[in-house]
């Protein structure tokens, strides 16, 4: 009687709350999340009926679970192992049969009679690990196995109306009631896992009423920024470089809470399915530590068996995790990503192949650094933006480490003990300076509400947006002429650093590519005094100008690295601050070696003062041949090395280096006479002393700062590049069309050189190809070449691949990237034929995604939901106006329909079923075409659509 008192209590409460809630606003911070940003990682567990080997009968799967010895404490235990603060168990998955860890009064799906979730709570509540509960809205799954897991029927009954399960309706209804009845009965979980919204949710405001239920409570939303939601959880990210640096991929900036939720096993699915698949502890180990760098938890998927136990691999992982992360546990808890809002040195790519993360304590007054991939030599150097340095620390040994402060980098040096997987450096950093503080910010686009004065203004809460203006300027007003030496940019973290897929999501880097930066006493008269490519990383990005005195600085952003395809992110343009730079911290405690100064200088070679060199100083003076030099003797073993110079030119150049006795030609491109820029050439040194003479031809040589000399790296590396090539996806050639235009482009995307580039087609066996081959000697970051060819076929046109390939050399290895054309012959019966992901369609907001099974390989994914959802075929090209049959190819799972207009004509509903996503389907509709170029364009402004392979057309 007292329970179904409660239960119209809250009835009551939820008609009430929902006439007076108001519209969700963004949970940035909010007391109740405290517990979840002091944390470093969680547990993620996939298990229910479907975990192998499957059960289709509820009670059965019950009976094995016990029977099995299932265990909460054994799950507790295992993520205590992994540093977990949580565990998420998804157990109602619509992969998993929906089942129900808990007994439930709501029929319709699998709910167990024993209390498993309530005991997984008590246990985490004995051992201070938080137990939050996945819960999905999904329920196009529901006849996965061949039998029905959704009970329509019994719940129909429960509530007194006809209720189907498996429309996303009747299950967001069903699953709306199952979060009441555990709000209700589990005080102590800490909050909901949420996988994507659902509508019946949103129109009743769950969410809303579960803030008002249980205020303490976290919501979690997986690949969506709901503004609701406590925490954006960034789902299984691949392809970044290096491969475990995970937040490359996430979009999502802070202060905002952030997961990286990804599995453990190498393969196979996100459960059991029967095998113990290896668990990489390179990958692992380096998503961890990177996502802590960014203040991203780590929810890391594992896939316990029937009983609740993990499969071997996965243990012994948990076990490596219990003992690794103890001694570094003060540079990951309590502590915050460094580079970023909290402050911080630089992170990512540093010297001689190394890359990392910073963590900071609050203030960052400690600071930790990351090695997560050593460099080849013994000594790490990194921007650390105006932090004077008074002592470092290895954490796992106590050694105390020698270093120094100068031009802006810190250099750690001789460095004797590595981690295999992450080698961590406590620094202490009691002084941030070289800053200007009182700087103001106009700029010639803004979008409303987020000004320019926002860039200089000392919080990471509020940008500055271009308002999709490119190119676009920022000036910076010092208030009167003073020094400055540099830039520090702090973009806004709201896009990955590189082109991706995202569930069929298109996304691209919105980071400053090209730049130019210019100075000036009155703000009229300009004088420029630096241009260049800004890596897309994340972090702090620095701008070095040499040594300016001014009033004014403008920053004009040509572009950016987003490319059209991603229409969120193509031309768009935040930045959180930037910062005015007018001095280094200088710490000359040990001298960094093969410094230019402290070599042999020889004729007119000369020290002089540079204050972004290394040591301050820099050799000028060369030029006019080898008797005004700079001569190093070096001692290595035997083999072949990566020699790196840091010079300074305020014109183009060359430099000679000489290696005992062999010289080498190196030209050197104009920048500053005070700023150093690297450059570096593959050279062989023999076992012992080794002589390297650097002088110039020129009759004014370069600069000359200091060099390095690393092993080369492995063989296997190739700089990324991004290879973009005319016409994308299978082209279906009819009669009468002989020829084709294929136009690429390649662009390098790291500040790595590719030397002697050669851009161009192969013709296929028969065919030939008009246009001479894209060539250019050095290739830099961000600089492109750009080729066009036509390819002719011959008579009869078989299938054929037309490989685009662009050759290039990397520290004199030979490397090359190569993306094909595929053509074919168009079937008979078709007068047109065209793939969805054809670079001549348009896309709107849609995107691409594999599909084995496809055509091509592809499909067009993300159709429909909004008005910019869609896919447009251009120039659908037919000889005779008339009526003609269109085959529409699609994938779906469910039922949905397309809208198909015609020359933006009237639309036509097509309504389409299937199951699984997996398998191509066809449909056929009438359509009536002009002579000529026509347009198709498949939407549905209101829902989501199939997924689209591939259409053509038939005479009727």
């Amino acid at each position: 009687m007292q329970r179904r008192i409660r239960t119209i209590l809250l009835s009551v409460f939820v008609v009430l709350l929902a006439m007076i809630t108001p519209v969700a606003h963004a949970e940035v911070e909010h007391p109740r999340q405290q517990w979840l940003r002091a944390s470093t990682a969680g547990l993620f567990l996939h298990w229910g009926m479907f975990t192998a080997p499957k059960h289709l009968d509820c009670a059965e799967w019950e009976r094995d679970v016990t029977g099995g010895g299932w265990s909460a404490d054994y799950w507790v235990d295992e993520a205590r192992k992994l540093g977990a603060s949580y565990i998420v168990l998804a157990t109602f998955h619509s992969r998993l049969g929906y089942a129900r860890p808990w007994p439930s009064g709501i029929p319709g799906s699998c709910s167990t009679k024993r209390d498993l979730l309530g005991e997984l709570v008590r246990a985490g509540k004995a051992k201070d690990v938080k137990i939050i509960l996945y819960m999905t809205d999904d329920p196009q799954w529901h006849s996965e196995q061949g039998k029905q897991m959704l009970d329509s029927a019994a719940y129909s009954a429960y509530k007194g109306q006809q209720v189907d399960l498996t429309t996303r309706r009747g299950f967001g209804m069903y699953s709306y009631d199952l979060f009441f009845e555990v709000m209700r009965n589990y005080a102590d979980l800490a909050g909901f896992w949420i996988d994507n919204d659902n509508e019946y949710w949103e129109q009743n405001k769950l969410y809303e009423q579960i803030r008002a239920l249980r205020p303490s409570w976290l919501l979690s939303n997986n690949n969506e920024d709901t503004p609701i939601m406590d925490t954006v959880s960034n789902e299984q990210k691949t392809g970044m470089t290096p491969s475990y640096d995970y937040p490359q991929a996430a979009w999502t900036p802070m202060p905002r809470l952030v997961e990286a939720d990804y599995k453990l096993p190498t393969t196979g699915d996100w459960w059991y399915d029967g095998r113990d698949h290896p668990v990489d502890f390179r990958l692992s180990t380096g998503r961890y530590i990177t996502n802590a760098g960014s203040s991203m938890k780590s929810l890391m998927a594992e896939t316990p068996m029937v009983n609740g136990k993990f499969p071997p691999s996965q243990e012994k992982f948990n076990n490596f995790m219990a003992e690794w992360v103890p001694p570094i546990r003060e540079s990951l808890y309590g502590t915050e990503g460094g580079g970023y809002m909290y402050g911080g040195m630089q992170p990512g790519f540093w010297n001689d192949g190394a890359h990392g993360v910073i963590t900071v304590k609050p203030g960052a007054k400690t600071q930790y650094i990351h090695v997560a991939t050593r460099p080849s030599t013994d000594m790490l150097r990194l921007r650390d933006n105006g932090y004077w340095v008074t002592g470092i620390t290895d954490v796992r040994t106590g050694e105390r480490l020698k270093f120094n402060q100068s031009g802006g980098y810190l250099t750690i040096l001789n460095i004797r003990n590595w981690d295999t997987y992450d080698t961590v450096f406590k620094v202490d950093t009691p002084l941030q300076t070289g800053y200007y503080k009182d700087v103001s910010a106009t700029a010639t686009s803004a979008r409303d509400g987020f000004p320019a004065s926002n860039l200089t203004d000392g919080s990471f809460e509020s940008y500055w947006d271009a308002n999709d203006k490119l190119p676009v300027s920022v000036t910076l007003d010092l208030k009167q002429r003073k020094p400055a030496t540099h830039l520090a940019v702090n973009q806004r973290e709201w896009s990955p650093t590189y082109a991706r897929v995202s569930f069929g999501r298109p996304e691209d880097s919105a980071r400053i590519k090209d730049y130019k930066v210019s100075v000036s006493d009155d703000g009229v008269r300009w004088r420029e005094v630096r241009a260049g490519a800004m890596p897309s990383a994340r972090g702090t990005q620095f701008i070095d100008i040499g040594q300016q005195t001014t009033r004014y600085i403008k920053l004009d952003v040509l572009n950016t690295w987003g490319g059209p395809q991603a229409p969120r992110f193509f031309g768009e343009l935040q930045i959180d601050e930037i910062k005015v730079g007018h001095g280094y911290p200088l710490i000359p405690r040990t001298q960094t070696p093969l410094e230019a100064e402290h070599a042999q200088l020889n004729g007119t070679a000369r020290r002089s003062i540079c204050f972004a060199c290394s040591g301050t100083s820099q050799v000028i003076g060369l030029g006019g041949g080898t008797r005004n030099s700079v001569t190093y003797n070096v001692t290595s073993e035997a083999g072949d090395y990566k020699l790196e110079v840091n010079t300074t030119s305020s014109e183009a150049t060359s430099l000679t280096v000489n290696v005992n006795g062999t010289a080498t030609e190196v030209p050197i491109p104009a920048d500053r006479p005070d700023v150093p820029t690297d450059t570096a050439i593959s050279v062989p040194l023999k076992a012992g002393p080794n002589t390297i003479a650097l002088s110039s031809n020129g009759a004014r040589g370069p600069g000359i700062d200091r060099i390095a000399v690393a092993p080369l790296p492995p063989a296997s590396y190739t700089p990324t590049t991004t290879m973009t090539v005319k016409p994308h996806g299978v082209q279906w050639i009819g009669p009468g069309q002989q020829s084709i235009k294929v136009t690429a482009q390649l662009r390098l995307d790291v500040d790595d050189a590719l030397d002697n580039v050669e851009l161009k087609p192969t013709a296929p066996a028969g065919w030939t190809v008009q246009g001479a081959p894209a060539t250019v000697q050095k290739l830099r970051l961000g600089q492109i070449l750009s080729g066009e060819w036509t390819l002719t076929a011959p008579a009869q046109i078989p299938a054929v691949t037309a490989p685009v390939t662009a050759s290039f050399q990397v520290l004199g290895r030979a490397k090359q990237v190569t993306t094909n054309v595929d053509i074919k012959p168009r079937p008979a019966d078709r007068v047109f034929m065209r793939e969805a992901e054809d670079s001549r369609n348009q896309f709107g907001s849609t995107g691409l995604t594999g599909c084995g099974s496809c055509s091509g390989g592809e499909k067009v994914r993300n159709i429909g939901g909004s008005p910019d959802a869609f896919v447009q075929f251009d120039d659908v090209t037919v000889d005779s106006a008339g009526q003609y049959t269109l085959y529409i190819d699609f994938t779906v799972n469910g039922p949905r329909s397309y809208f198909v207009s015609v020359n933006g004509g009237a639309p036509t509903e097509v309504k389409v079923d299937g199951q699984g996503n997996n398998t191509p389907y066809t449909t056929t509709i009438p359509v009536t075409l002009n002579a000529g170029a026509n347009t198709i364009k498949f939407f549905n402004d209101q829902s989501g659509a199939p997924d689209l392979d591939r259409v053509s057309l038939g005479t009727s």
